[in-house]
């Protein structure tokens, strides 16, 4: 994307010489959001990842997007929903215990006073129906931003709404509206939480455990800080404040979502450079992996949330059996191991036994997780990734060797092909390049998709 961002709304409030200060939250729960899971998806089950963003072209409609790894987002339908007055920004998306999809949403514009926030519904992801417009039972409310689902662990659906009053239009104060009816048409009085403090917005909560993690943006220094309570409506104490996990200022809008193994990953706007990212923990929080671009709709996509689920249809391996596996876009290269590492030659009916046995591998439940697949040679040596070369080593009884040699089963780009996603680096597949087999991060790109597809066929020897 070369056109230029839409301005932050935040940047646009400096304008007026007033810092804004709202805040926002989302959780997950099990079946509701549906990213509890934490483990790769059953033989034949697929991940499936769902953000309906509003555009950074535009605020009046939105898109859909589904992944199954959490990073390569494929467009589902565009300008799938447009309310029917008003805009539609920062949406918030629910799968509900009805089975069906919820967006609550911003119904203004940041320039124009907004009391309502907006609701709307879906069977299938794809057709949304406008539900209602509900005015937020604020006293003297100016503007009602941000609304964020969040399921608490005890199967309450909560929404977190930032507003501003008429005293202090630019101030905002996060409070908590509950359902009162499984139908989500009724709502409790609102409740302001405590702890994050003025002038953070966009916060962001996880529930692990009996503690409520909180990720909020400090809208003076512009990066998003990290806060814990034991009540979901606080008092909150901030934990890690500047640049604590690596991912610069002019950040915004942070969502996070468990991924298959185990991890957490976090994705933000980079309002400030027209960017959106993504950054993975395995440490509860801790640290953090550098921040990348999401490849595809970075410079596209705006303040989203997302909604994990396992779905059938998936790709599907059957373990501890020998096969062979074919390029899906050169049809006569096939996997051979060659001196320890793993490459893709040409083989066929003539070549030697010796290459076809080289070119045979048994698929076993994956080392780290069984739900993956994890492959071995004949002498008994697996296949794993090290600098990101594709090799053969014996196992050595490690859990970085366990991780290193397990692989996650995705969707190939031709029929009957699949992917292999590293278990430890997520994002990053099996794919040939040269002839040689590597681990790489994904770019999004048509090409990456199909030279890290393989077509699983009757083996070799």
């Amino acid at each position: 994307m070369t056109s230029r961002p839409v301005p932050s709304r935040r940047t646009l409030l400096r304008a007026l010489a007033a810092l804004p200060a709202s805040a926002v939250l989302l959780g997950e729960a099990p079946g509701l959001l549906g990213s509890a899971l934490a483990a790769a998806p059953p033989n034949g089950s697929a991940t499936r990842y769902t953000i309906v963003p509003f555009l950074n072209s535009n605020d009046g409609t939105v898109n859909v997007y589904q992944s199954d790894d959490a990073t390569d987002f494929r467009l589902l339908r565009s300008s799938a929903y447009t309310p029917p007055t008003g805009r539609i920004r920062d949406a918030s998306v629910l799968r509900h215990t009805d089975g069906y999809y919820y967006v609550t949403y911003t119904t203004r514009t940041w320039q124009d006073t907004s009391r309502t926030i907006g609701f709307a519904r879906s069977s299938d992801r794809v057709n949304w129906t406008f539900l209602y417009d509900y005015t937020v039972p604020v006293a003297n409310l100016s503007r009602a931003w941000a609304p964020e689902w969040f399921v608490d662990s005890d199967g309450s659906v909560n929404i977190i709404v930032s507003c501003s009053t008429t005293n202090d239009e630019w101030i905002f104060t996060p409070y908590l509206l509950r359902a009162t009816n499984s139908a989500l048409t009724a709502w409790s009085s609102p409740v302001a939480l405590a702890g994050i403090g003025a002038n953070h917005i966009d916060t962001f909560i996880v529930k692990i455990g009996s503690t409520y993690h909180a990720f909020p943006k400090n809208e003076t220094t512009k990066y998003i800080e990290y806060a814990t309570a034991s009540n979901l409506t606080g008092p909150y104490t901030i934990r890690r404040t500047g640049d604590w996990a690596g991912w610069g200022s002019y950040r915004e809008g942070p969502a996070l979502v468990r991924l298959d193994n185990g991890g957490w990953r976090v994705f933000f706007d980079g309002y400030g450079d027209g960017k959106y990212y993504y950054s993975d923990s395995y440490d509860t929080f801790a640290t953090w992996s550098a921040p990348a671009a999401l490849p595809g709709i970075s410079g596209t996509a705006r303040h989203f949330t997302v909604v994990k689920e396992t779905v059938s249809g998936g790709p599907s391996l059957a373990r501890n059996t020998t096969r062979s596996f074919r390029s899906a876009n050169y049809s006569t290269r096939y996997w051979q191991q060659q001196s320890s590492l793993l490459d893709l030659p040409v083989v066929s009916g003539s070549s030697t036994a010796a290459e076809k046995q080289a070119a045979t591998f048994t698929v076993v439940a994956g080392l780290a997780d069984a739900s993956g697949c994890s492959f071995r040679d004949a002498a008994g040596n697996y296949l794993r990734h090290w600098d990101f070369r594709a090799r053969f080593d014996p196992n050595d009884g490690s859990s970085t060797f366990a991780k290193d040699a397990t692989f996650i089963l995705r969707t190939g780009t031709a029929s009957g092909s699949v992917r292999f996603e590293s278990y430890n680096y997520p994002g990053y597949y099996l794919r040939h390049y040269a002839y040689q087999l590597r681990v790489e991060r994904l770019d999004g790109t048509d090409l990456f998709r199909q030279d890290s597809s393989f077509v699983p066929v009757t083996a070799w020897a």
